[in-house]
């Protein structure tokens, strides 16, 4: 049998990875600048954490989550999310303990059984960042920031910010009420997925994807407008942080996000490159989140982006290409003798530092050469009995054809 990955997951090969690598240290760039600190939760959760923090009548915990029963049939769940597993830490280790403010940052896998398509798969991978202990609109503010300063890293340029509020547990409620008459007005003429979503999750029907619904949604009430005066005070604030810093931004009334934890801000990061489905990145305040997980009231703002879409962007405005790292030098070992100093030189080089690659496949000494040339070797190094016995050898510069002499036991020294 032929064994292939699972739909929805994809293997990561030599030559992307480099992308990756490089995505990735620009992140952990962008995140020091803002002193935020990296963390790393298991890739498993009791399916209760989930939940209770995602919402149980969401999409992600109804349809999308890979649960499943541990053998002390215990439910755990594969993370859909990040942010959960990160409230779950900064809990259980007592973070807000050492420091008032917690800036924390995090990049790995995700799970959600959704249709595989072009940048949405079953596993994939987000960076984010949670900043805990504060209610201040700036970090709100920082939050939009630091995703757009790492796009803008990588050259990318044509991103929009949507911004909305989608208020507390003390204005929502009205909204709600109001939300949900105003949509029983048009319940029959709206798709099957916006009807049913209408009595149990009523925010949702404002981010449908449909196109008919859109239209029959244009005169809707917005949220925005029902604010209570402290979260239309932070809205503007952050807002005000956003114009004094500069950031384009747009009001989006009907923007709420697929999860039910956010409170006040909610934000989201596009691009015209990703077509229908546009979003790079996404987040928001949850400043009761954490006390509904079990700890004392805290505050909190978070985001999550994509790393397969950013590739698509990327990969959409220009190739990108990195060289998977070379060896610097090739020693040839031209008989049996050579082929033991070569490996026990090339392991003490290594250990200095030096990309060094030998022979493990037996071959001739002009196989070895072909071998130095496909892998781009700068220097290749020639042994055998001559070299051996008089302790020194030459050494060849691939790109220059330069030759120098070198001593055997003082080889690291070529390469200070």
């Amino acid at each position: 049998m032929k064994y292939r990955s699972i739909k929805g997951t994809k293997d990561i090969l030599p030559g992307e990875i480099e992308v990756w690598q490089h995505i990735e240290g620009l992140v952990r760039q962008v995140m020091r600048s803002h002193n935020y600190h990296e963390i790393r939760t298991p890739i498993f959760e009791s399916t209760a954490l989930f939940a209770r923090s995602i919402g149980e009548l969401t999409d992600i915990v109804t349809k999308e989550m890979y649960t499943f029963r541990d053998r002390s049939d215990e439910s755990v769940t594969l993370k859909p999310e990040g942010t959960a597993s990160v409230l779950r830490a900064y809990i259980q280790n007592n973070l807000g303990e050492h420091a008032s403010l917690s800036k924390l940052y995090y990049i790995g896998p995700m799970f959600r059984q959704e249709r595989p398509q072009a940048g949405r798969l079953r596993q994939f991978h987000q960076f984010g960042a949670e900043a805990i202990g504060s209610q201040a609109p700036a970090l709100d503010a920082e939050m939009m920031i630091i995703a757009l300063d790492t796009y803008r890293s990588l050259g990318i340029t044509e991103t929009a910010l949507k911004v909305n509020s989608v208020g507390c547990q003390r204005c929502r409620p009205h909204y709600k009420e109001l939300l949900i008459d105003h949509l029983a007005i048009i319940a029959s003429q709206l798709s099957a997925e916006s009807q049913s979503r209408i009595q149990n999750n009523p925010l949702r029907v404002l981010d449908c994807k449909d196109e008919q619904d859109q239209r029959l949604l244009q005169n809707v009430p917005l949220i925005k407008d029902y604010l209570c005066q402290e979260c239309a005070d932070h809205f503007t604030h952050v807002l005000t942080t956003l114009d004094e810093t500069q950031i384009e931004h747009t009001v989006d009334g009907k923007l709420v996000r697929g999860l039910d934890y956010y409170t006040k801000t909610a934000f989201e990061i596009t691009s015209s490159a990703l077509g229908s489905q546009d979003a790079l990145a996404g987040g928001g305040r949850y400043d009761l989140l954490i006390e509904e997980l079990g700890g004392k009231p805290t505050p909190g703002v978070g985001f999550a982006a994509g790393m397969e879409r950013l590739i698509m962007v990327l990969t959409k405005q220009k190739p990108i290409t990195f060289s998977a790292p070379l060896p610097t030098l090739y020693i040839v070992s031209a008989d049996e003798q050579a082929r033991h100093w070569t490996f026990q030189k090339a392991i003490e080089l290594r250990r200095r530092g030096i990309a060094v690659e030998v022979d493990y496949l037996d071959r001739s000494v002009k196989a070895q050469m072909r071998e130095a040339n496909r892998l781009n070797c700068e220097f290749v190094l020639v042994i055998g009995e001559r070299e051996l016995t008089s302790g020194s050898g030459t050494i060849k510069n691939m790109i220059s054809s330069a030759e120098a002499s070198v001593s055997l036991s003082q080889l690291e020294t070529f390469f200070a």
